[in-house]
């Protein structure tokens, strides 16, 4: 990966194209981790409907320890997406070149965990399992708030409902018959193929993630941790550099 493109996606300053490109290559990981995920731990853990759905339906059956099992994953991800914003603000306060890159390096550091521990702690037990489980979801927590905050929430990534919803809307405004006397009604075409290109390296990135784990195990995320690490690194070091400068 070219070093001026990967600081261009976790730059400080940010532009449309850049938003999309990160968006891009976090779909992909997201979907990654949310099948290759399922088929660790038995859970989806990218969004949190199905999770408090599942809740639900747990707590009628009378489930009580799978109830207990998604409010954890719920309150994992909530920890996520905090820890996320703490460090944006940490890092606008401080003018670093890391704001965006902090957390990407936080997702990194636990997905390599993820992928050299987690196949020790799977015959451990089931209290090993939860805490896989809840780390799944604080990383997509994290993640998600991440891409909510660069791009003022117009891109998401850990879930496609959302997309798939706005794809709808611009294709109904595509297929809507204006009249000549009326305003037209007319189709974001840019934004409809950025909304596409998200959906689609989610759904490719859940194949590599179900291909990987099937075949690699947990260690088919640390090619995704390493990605990762590479789009936040140049960034962190800059401002090592800096601080390093005002010392002298």
């Amino acid at each position: 990966m070219p070093v001026n493109y990967a600081r261009r996606l976790t730059a400080p300053a940010r532009s449309s194209d850049a938003n999309a490109h990160l968006g891009y290559m976090l779909a992909f990981v997201a979907g990654a981790i949310n099948a290759g995920g399922f088929l660790a731990v038995q859970r989806y853990t990218s969004h949190m409907t199905g999770v408090v759905s599942a809740m639900a339906d747990d707590l009628v059956l009378g489930a009580h320890a799978l109830v207990l099992t998604g409010l954890g994953m719920l309150l994992a991800f909530m920890a996520g997406a905090a820890c996320t914003a703490i460090m944006v603000h940490y890092g606008r306060r401080r003018a670093l070149h890391s704001v965006y890159a902090l957390p990407l390096m936080l997702e990194a550091l636990l997905l390599l965990c993820f992928g050299l521990l987690g196949a020790r702690l799977a015959p451990a037990g089931e209290l090993p399992m939860s805490a896989t489980v809840m780390l799944l979801s604080f990383i997509m927590g994290l993640q998600n708030a991440l891409i909510t905050k660069l791009s003022h929430a117009e891109i998401r990534t850990t879930h496609i409902t959302g997309i798939v919803t706005d794809i709808g809307i611009e294709l109904g405004k595509m297929m809507y018959w204006n009249r000549a006397a009326l305003a037209p009604v007319q189709a974001n075409r840019q934004r409809l193929a950025v909304l596409a290109m998200l959906a689609s390296c989610f759904f490719v990135g859940g194949i590599a993630g179900a291909f990987g784990f099937s075949h690699l195990g947990y260690v088919a995320t640390v090619p995704l941790a390493l990605a990762l690490m590479t789009l936040a690194i140049m960034p962190l070091l800059d401002d090592v550099k800096n601080i390093a400068t005002r010392k002298q």
